[in-house]
């Protein structure tokens, strides 16, 4: 039962608290990985109006159904970054997970671009979920920042020790909330955004000047679409704030 690398919450404490952080009054919730149901037990018990776990291992399947009856017909076996949401119920939904390291940040950012994204709630190890908190400055301030940002409002609800899990981890983690705002980059221009910040961040040990000259931008326009943003062109992207990068986008796509 470990073929998925699992390691499964068994502290109370934090258990209580992400199911506390679920939105008062959302009527649909999707679980993703409940594993042996941990979170799923209390997250049943509320009743909500539509419930839906996606669970990749069939033995945590099994499980599930035989422990908690309830599940039966509310969980689908699959991976989730294969899973169709289109299957879901079409309506304001709240996400709540433990994630799986290995591919939290590709999970959340499905999510965050899914059009019934309504809130979340997820776990993370501590160094993926500084990065995803920081501001402009700060260690790990890069893409994962930005690009959570601009489509929601992450916060730090709970820090979780390894001996909240069995097997404990090798790494300590975090609990984040997501706050769901109106994007700062129009859906139709985000793949655009997103292929920007990643140049930017692509030469981490050069300049932005260098970075998005070496990505293919003119020179003449990133000099100028600098200056037109008050940035020196010595400045590094980990230095330059997500105003600020909106600004440039803005700026280099004229």
């Amino acid at each position: 039962m470990q073929k998925y690398g699992q390691h499964f919450l068994t502290s109370e404490r934090v258990i209580d608290g992400i199911v506390a952080a679920v939105a008062p009054g959302a009527a649909s919730v999707l679980e993703i990985g409940p594993g042996r149901g941990a979170l799923t037990e209390k997250l049943l018990a509320k009743n909500f109006v539509h419930f839906t776990a996606v669970e990749i291992d069939p033995e945590m399947q099994t499980y599930l159904e035989t422990h908690f009856p309830a599940i039966k017909g509310h969980i689908v076996c699959a991976d989730f970054l294969q899973f169709d949401l289109k299957t879901l119920p079409q309506e304001p939904t709240f996400i709540v997970s433990n994630l799986p390291y290995i591919d939290a940040a590709d999970i959340l950012n499905k999510v965050l671009s899914w059009s019934y994204f309504a809130g979340a709630v997820f776990m993370f190890q501590k160094e993926q979920a500084q990065r995803i908190l920081a501001h402009a400055g700060q260690e790990g301030y890069g893409p994962i920042s930005i690009l959570t940002q601009v489509r929601a409002c992450p916060k730090l609800l709970l820090k979780v020790g390894k001996a909240c899990f069995n097997p404990p981890p090798k790494v300590e983690s975090a609990v984040l909330t997501f706050e769901k705002i109106p994007w700062k980059v129009p859906a139709s221009a985000y793949a655009q955004f997103e292929r920007f910040i990643k140049a930017c961040f692509l030469h981490r040990r050069k300049t932005l000047f260098n970075s998005l000259s070496l990505c293919g931008y003119a020179k003449e326009k990133v000099q100028t679409v600098l200056a037109g943003a008050g940035l020196a062109p010595t400045v590094r992207a980990e230095d330059v704030s997500l105003e600020q990068f909106l600004q440039l986008f803005s700026l280099i796509g004229q």
